[in-house]
């Protein structure tokens, strides 16, 4: 190829661009950490709008159609709050330890601790019936934007746009379940800009086939948990049936036992739950004053009083270590959000976000008229929601966490007002498993809250409880209250509505007379609601009309395509390893003495010559993830699974809110460590071979 000869001039301009470009990509760079890029807003790209030219562009790779839809059909929702994905044309599903060790402990039969023992069907018919539990695959996507959004203008105040939105929202739904035959939700994506009508095949016949120990599945325990998870051994196989024989399914993820490699480009395909990259500045603020630091409270208390409970009662540890195990996740996750949301170089990068956004909008005079004032309004109604917030979370007491007591007060109150009998079924449901010494405990705690949040000064709380202090009013309500019992209250419900609400108990007499000042608050806060949601739907259909689909929406639990690679990042003065391999997990088993929670099993401590140590066992990739990717399948640019993701390194907790690739990392099991010690540790070679070929090896 002969040199291209250029003039002066030419190369002039030449030069001149050349800076432009390269001012303009270091600025994109970010070399001012207080100002916003287009990808604070995350990877978190939905199927129906996947970025297909900026695949291209970014790893030379652009994905088909039928590529796109094979991969969706392949994932799934597992339960409520996780991901998962076929891995076999039989059937075989894959997901996190920690998403289904609920449903393990439900499937001990006596005798057995499967927590402890691990399980593996070694047969077809060894595999184990797992009750309630369910995977959702998304079947069709449906643009409906044009249909919400139209039923809200008639709306004359913000409640009633609300109201015309939520009866448009529930018509679809039943419209295309009915058409579909399909479990239908409308999916809210930028605040508002836009809505998609889900359908999802539900699969409910689901039974176990391989769940490793729980002390290698959460390894190193809650002190290792999002800061050092590097050694989890966190997987667990199901299968789907059909009829009693494994489901039949053309889309599944094949598998790679190469991995993958530091620099090649991955997908994590699953349900990221919640994140808020696109609220107001105000909305995060408010969430740093109120929202947060409330829910925060809450979680420290819990996780703290039952870590203490179990201690106290290691007999019970069984049946509260899933419970504390959530709540201690959830702990972390929200003290990782207060120090997101406290911390001013991330504040300023959302600041600049929004003023770009606000600085568009009021230079264009129809953007102007139509949604100027959407800051203002969102802005004033979170003023007025924090004069209330305390007090109406004091009502509130602990929410789904409440005692016992509590939670039966108020469904006698509810029912009783809307005339319905509270039977023994409903009674029985809220005292299955009653532990009195537990909810006792729990019983001061939303004592203390009463006091603190809604005033020992408050009429009604003077009325009932008088000057007494938290333990003396729990006391009280332990001495008069026929509640304290299953028995009790059985007996209670028997009552009439008019005879509950006139009762003496001390727990109704307090909510009885609280109803009035209850109702005021709620309707404020309905009313501050309402305001917050239409102008979030004016935020969203601005934000929509300005970048469209070029950025991503919000997380919604729904199904998603994120982009990454493995990448190493700097880690307390020194690097983290892109990999880690099994020598490290027995590392840390050494070098903490043998010792809870580094604790290992006797088949990993004593495991066979052929079980290879120098295996790569996990990964760290920036992928974008949240809570509701655990699960997702990690998969290469041949939809091979190259990974299970089960967590995000510490610095990722600030993700809620922005997205960033210096150091917040996806940490996932590798593909080739799973098969590893599947085949040559846990000897389930029915399932490695599964796993490998795709298909069950008969």
């Amino acid at each position: 190829m002969k040199k291209q000869i250029y003039s002066p001039f030419i190369l002039s301009l030449l030069f001149t661009f050349l800076f432009i470009f390269n001012s303009g990509f270091a600025q994109e760079k970010k070399s001012d950490p207080t100002k916003s890029t287009k990808y604070d807003i995350g990877k978190m790209w939905t199927f129906e709008s996947a970025p297909v030219d900026y695949f291209a562009e970014t790893y030379n790779f652009r994905p088909t159609t039928e590529w796109l839809e094979s991969v969706r059909l392949s994932a799934l929702r597992f339960g409520n709050g996780c991901s998962s994905s076929f891995i076999s044309e039989d059937g075989l599903v894959m997901t996190n330890h920690h998403c289904g060790r609920g449903y393990v402990s439900q499937i001990n039969q006596p005798g057995e601790k499967l927590d402890e023992t691990g399980f593996f069907a070694s047969t077809l018919e060894d595999e184990r019936p797992v009750p309630g539990l369910f995977v959702d695959q998304l079947i069709k996507i449906i643009d409906i934007t044009g249909e919400v959004q139209g039923a809200m203008e008639p709306g004359k105040t913000d409640a009633e746009k609300q109201q015309l939105k939520s009866d448009k929202m529930k018509e679809i739904e039943k419209k295309y379940s009915d058409e579909l035959s399909l479990r239908c939700s409308v999916v809210t994506l930028y605040n508002g800009g836009q809505y998609m009508l889900y359908a999802y095949k539900r699969y409910t016949e689901l039974k176990l086939v391989f769940a490793p120990e729980n002390l290698v599945a959460f390894y190193g325990g809650d002190p290792d948990n999002f800061t050092y998870p590097r050694y989890d051994f966190d997987c667990m196989f199901f299968r789907v049936y059909d009829n009693g024989k494994p489901l039949k399914t053309t889309n599944y993820f094949k598998w790679s036992t190469k991995g993958a490699s530091v620099g090649e480009p991955l997908f994590v395909i699953g349900n990221p739950g919640s994140t808020e990259r696109l609220k107001t500045y105000a909305q995060l603020v408010f969430a740093s004053k109120y929202s947060v630091p409330s829910r925060l409270e809450t979680l420290d208390f819990l996780a703290g009083y039952i870590d203490n409970y179990v201690k106290n009662n290691p007999d019970k540890t069984r049946q509260y270590q899933d419970q504390l195990f959530g709540i201690q996740n959830s702990q972390k996750v929200f003290t990782g959000q207060l120090k997101a949301l406290n911390d001013p170089v991330m504040m300023a990068r959302k600041k600049d976000f929004e003023d770009n956004i606000i600085s568009k909008v009021n230079n264009d005079p129809k953007l102007k008229a139509k949604y100027g004032n959407v800051w203002n309004e969102i802005s004033k109604a979170l003023t007025e929601y924090g004069k209330i917030y305390d007090e109406i979370s004091g009502y509130d007491l602990l929410g789904r966490t409440s005692s016992r007591y509590f939670i039966m007060a108020r469904t006698l109150i509810r029912n009783a007002n809307e005339g319905k009998e509270t039977t023994d079924s409903v009674v029985n449901a809220i005292y299955k498993n009653f532990d009195a010494e537990y909810n006792n405990g729990i019983l001061v705690k939303e004592c203390d809250i009463i006091l603190t949040k809604i005033g020992k000064d408050n009429a009604v709380v003077k009325k009932v409880f008088g000057n007494m202090d938290k333990e003396e009013m729990a006391n009280l309500i332990l001495q008069k209250s026929s509640l304290i019992t299953k028995e009790g209250a059985l007996e209670f419900s028997k009552k009439s509505g008019q005879a509950v609400l006139t009762s003496d108990d001390p727990m109704i007499k307090f909510f009885v007379g609280s109803k009035a000042r209850i109702d005021e608050l709620t309707a404020k806060q309905k009313d501050i609601l309402a305001r917050i949601d239409v102008n979030s739907v004016m935020l969203g259909r601005v934000l929509f009309d300005i970048y469209g689909t070029s950025i991503p929406p919000d997380a919604t639990l729904t199904l998603r395509i994120s982009d990454g690679e493995i990448k190493t990042y700097p880690y307390n003065g020194t690097v983290a390893p892109p990999n880690t391999t099994f020598y490290g997990m027995f590392d840390r088993y050494y070098s903490f003495g043998k010792s809870y929670p580094w604790l290992l099993p006797d088949r990993w401590i004593n495991h066979p010559p052929e079980f290879n140590l120098g295996t790569q066992f996990d990964f760290v990739t920036t992928n974008d993830i949240i809570g509701g990717n655990s699960g997702s399948a990690v998969i290469n640019s041949s939809a091979e699974v190259v990974g299970l993701v089960f967590d995000g390194n510490i610095e990722s907790l600030p993700g809620r809110y922005i997205y960033t690739t210096e150091t917040n990392r996806t940490v996932a099991v590798d593909s080739r460590g799973l098969l590893e010690a599947i085949k040559n540790l846990y000897k389930a070679t029915r399932l490695s071979d599964e796993m490998q070929n795709g298909k069950i090896v008969k």
